[in-house]
This record gives C-alpha cells, structure tokens and sequence, in this order.
C-alpha cells in the first residue's frame, strides 16, 4: 500500500531502517515504532518507496 502522505513515508523509511538493523529501535517514536512492530519488511519497503511529488506534508484524520 502506498503512503498517503510524506509524513507516513517517512515514518516507513525509519521503521524499515530499524527492522533493517541500520538504526536502533530505540530511537524510533510515535508512527515509526508501531509500523516497526506491525508491519512487514515487503510492507514497510513498499510505503517508504512511494513517490513524494503531489503527496501533502500531513493528511488529516477525518
């Protein structure tokens, strides 16, 4: 599934970079840490490699 917003994109890439073991886990937070837990490596990669132009910086709740 692709990210719907930069902020999600770049929550996956961080999450995909701890999985990884390229960065502690302990320094993820918020949204990072629970995709981390949640989500698959496949996942996280597809979400982190979406494309960011014409992607909002935030997309609200509602």
């Amino acid at each position: 599934m692709p990210a719907k917003s930069k902020a999600q994109q770049k929550a996956a890439g961080a999450a995909l970079a701890a999985k990884r073991g390229d960065m502690k886990k302990s320094e993820l937070k918020g949204a990072s840490k629970s995709m981390e837990k949640s989500m698959t490596e496949k996942e996280l990669e597809e979400m982190a490699s979406t494309k960011r132009k014409g992607k909002k910086e935030h997309v609200s709740k509602s």
